[in-house]
C-alpha cells in the first residue's frame, strides 16, 4: 500500500502519542495559571501575618534598643562677637561635653509569651535590664577646655530606649552611691527617646565613678543593646526556646534548648565606632544604620518560614505536575489503556489545591505536620482516581508510590539548606534516567 494513500485516521492513529504529548504540554503551561495564584494567595497571607505582628507590636511596645548611658557636664566658654555699634563684646554660651563609660554592663532577664490575635502571634516579652559600669576620671587632654569651665554640679545621664512606652516604671540612677529618678529629656536628641537624671559629677573630676539602674521594660520581638563603653559585656537570659543572636559581635558563650536561653557578649569600642567624649553635637547617634550596626542582641523568631516553606514548595508544583503527567503518559502508552484528556486535567488541579491545603494547615499545625496531611490526601485522591480509571490495581499502586516519591523529594529539599541545589539537581537527573530508560522501546508511531 502506498503510504502517500494513508486515510486520515490511518495517519491520526499514527501519530496519536505525539499528538496527546503535545496536549498534555499545553496542559502543563495552562495549570501554570492557578499554580501562580496559589502563590499570590501565599504572599498575601504571609503579608497579612505581618501586618498583624507590627499591630500587635505597636499595642504591646515593639523592639527595644537600650542605648547608654551617657555623662553630660556642661560648661561655660566666652565668645567675642561686634554688636549694631561695631562694639567688641564677649558673651558668656553654655556648651555640652560628652563622656561615654569606661565599662558598660547589661544584664537582662526576659519572660516571654505569645500575644495571639485570630491565627496569628507575636512574640512580646517582660524584662529586667540591670545597667552597671563606671565612668573614668575626667580627662580634658584635647579637648580645649579648662576644668574651671566645667559646671560639674549641673551634669546629668542620659540614656535612651526605642520604645518608651514599654517603660513600665521611672527607673533610680545611682552614681556613687547619690541615687535620682530618671525623667523624659525633652530638650536632648542624642538617642530618639531620651531620659535623664540629674548628678552631681564633682567627684569624677578627681577619681571614677560607679553608676547602676535597672530598666523595668516590655517589647516584641527583639532586645538589643548599643555597646557604648570602651569595654561592654551584656548577659541575656530568657524562656524562648528559639532565638535567634543578631548584630555586629557574636555571643561569646550561649546556650539554646527547650527551656530557654542564655547569652553573653564581650566587646571592646576603642573609639572605633563613637568617640569616647566629645562637645556640642548631640546628633551623633542620628545615623539610624551606623547604630544598628553597631548593635547586638536577641530576636525572638517566631515560625514566619513556614510561609517561606510553602512559597518555595510552590515553586516546584510545575515540576511535579509534569512529572505526574509524564509518568501518567508512560503508563497509558505501556498499559494501552486511554487516559482522558480530562482526566489529566482533574489530576492537575488535585496537585494544584495540594499547595492550598498545604497553606491553610501550616496556619494552623505547622508546615511539617501540615505537608504530610496535604500529601497523604492528594496522593490518596489521585491514587483512588487512577485506580478506577485503570482497573489495574498493580499499576495504579506503582503510581502512587512514584507520586509519594515526588512530593518526599520536594519536603526534603525543603528541609536542606546548603546542600538543596545538589541534591535536587542529581536527583531530577536520576529522574531522567529513569524516564529514558522507560520510554526507549515505546512505539511513538503506534507501530
Amino acid at each position: 500500500m502506498n503510504p502517500d494513500n494513508q486515510s486520515p485516521i490511518t495517519m491520526w492513529q499514527r501519530f496519536s502519542s505525539t499528538i496527546k504529548a503535545v496536549i498534555i504540554g499545553a496542559l502543563i503551561l495552562v495549570l501554570l495559571i492557578p499554580s501562580l495564584l496559589v502563590q499570590d494567595l501565599i504572599n498575601e497571607r504571609q503579608n497579612r501575618n505581618n501586618e498583624v505582628l507590627d499591630e500587635i507590636s505597636s499595642q504591646w511596645s515593639g523592639s527595644q534598643l537600650i542605648n547608654g548611658p551617657v555623662l553630660v557636664i556642661p560648661y561655660r566658654s566666652y565668645e567675642k562677637y561686634v554688636d549694631t555699634s561695631k562694639q567688641v563684646n564677649v558673651r558668656e554660651t553654655i556648651g555640652k561635653l560628652y563622656i561615654l563609660p569606661e565599662n558598660l554592663n547589661y544584664k537582662a532577664d526576659t519572660k516571654s509569651r505569645k500575644l495571639h490575635r485570630g491565627i496569628f502571634y507575636a512574640a512580646v516579652y517582660d524584662a529586667d535590664v540591670y545597667v552597671s559600669g563606671d565612668f573614668g576620671k575626667i580627662d580634658l587632654t584635647g579637648m580645649q577646655i579648662a576644668s574651671t569651665q566645667l559646671l560639674p554640679e549641673r551634669a546629668y545621664l542620659l540614656f535612651g530606649l526605642s520604645d518608651t512606652k514599654g517603660l513600665k516604671a521611672l527607673p533610680n540612677i545611682s552614681l556613687n552611691g547619690n541615687t535620682t529618678i530618671a525623667k523624659p529629656a525633652f530638650n536632648d536628641t542624642l538617642f530618639e527617646n531620651n531620659m535623664q537624671a540629674g548628678i552631681n559629677a564633682t567627684e569624677l573630676l578627681q577619681k571614677p565613678g560607679k553608676f547602676n539602674y535597672t530598666l523595668q521594660i516590655k517589647g516584641s520581638n527583639e532586645l538589643r543593646f548599643l555597646p557604648l563603653g570602651k569595654s561592654t559585656t551584656a548577659q541575656i537570659t530568657g524562656n524562648w526556646s528559639s532565638p535567634s543572636f543578631d548584630g555586629f559581635v557574636v555571643p561569646d558563650q550561649r546556650k539554646v534548648d527547650t527551656s530557654g536561653f542564655t547569652s553573653k557578649w564581650h566587646t571592646l569600642n576603642l573609639g572605633q565606632t563613637f568617640p569616647q567624649q566629645w562637645v556640642n553635637t548631640d546628633n551623633l547617634f542620628a545615623n539610624e544604620q551606623k547604630v544598628n550596626e553597631a548593635a547586638f542582641g536577641v530576636k525572638l523568631l517566631i515560625p514566619v518560614d513556614d510561609y517561606q516553606k510553602t512559597m518555595r514548595s510552590s515553586k516546584y508544583a510545575i515540576l511535579i505536575i509534569l512529572l505526574t503527567f509524564v509518568a501518567l503518559f508512560l503508563t497509558e502508552i505501556i498499559t494501552r489503556t486511554p487516559i482522558h484528556t480530562f482526566n489529566y486535567l482533574l489530576v492537575g488541579a488535585a496537585m494544584v489545591v495540594f499547595y492550598i491545603l498545604l497553606l491553610s494547615f501550616a496556619e494552623q499545625v505547622g508546615f511539617n505536620i501540615s505537608y504530610a496531611i496535604a500529601a497523604a490526601a492528594t496522593v490518596g485522591l489521585i491514587s483512588w482516581f487512577i485506580a478506577s480509571l485503570l482497573k489495574n490495581r498493580k499499576v495504579a499502586g506503582l503510581l502512587t508510590f512514584i507520586l509519594s516519591v515526588f512530593y518526599l523529594f520536594v519536603f526534603v529539599i525543603i528541609q536542606l539548606e546548603d546542600l538543596a541545589l545538589l541534591v535536587g539537581s542529581v536527583t531530577l537527573f536520576i529522574i531522567i534516567a529513569v524516564l529514558m530508560y522507560f520510554s526507549r522501546k515505546i512505539n511513538w508511531d503506534n507501530q
